[in-house]
């Protein structure tokens, strides 16, 4: 199977993750628990996923993992809208963008695997 560090949707999931945790880094301290912890949470299960999916040996594994690693892709873009309508940050066109893109590579990733079975 494939070795995750050569994905290129990896290494964007990757690059999710450490704008998430800057994002997040300006955020209020009574949220260290709450949505601070959640965001960065389901950030770093995006890339955690596709590399697990990648080491399971299988086109059908991979894929299982694709769609779980871009259900936490939604997650993600579902809490920074939730930040923004609570007023803890107005800065997240550009990582709403990345995370769009990056859920349809994953997308179509998933699709390859799914396509091309066992």
């Amino acid at each position: 199977m494939h070795q995750f560090r050569r994905l290129d949707v990896w290494h964007e999931a990757v690059d999710l993750a450490v704008g998430v945790y800057q994002l997040t880094d300006g955020f209020p301290p009574e949220e260290r628990f709450g949505l601070v912890a959640q965001m960065r949470r389901a950030a770093v299960s995006v890339s955690s996923n596709i590399a697990e999916g990648a080491g399971r040996g299988s086109s059908k594994e991979m894929a299982r993992f694709l769609r779980v690693a871009m259900g936490s892709v939604c997650e993600v873009e579902s809490q920074m809208e939730l930040s923004v309508r609570l007023g803890f940050t107005d800065e997240i066109d550009s990582a709403l963008e990345a995370a769009e893109i990056l859920r349809k590579r994953i997308g179509a990733l998933e699709t390859h695997f799914v396509d091309s079975g066992d």
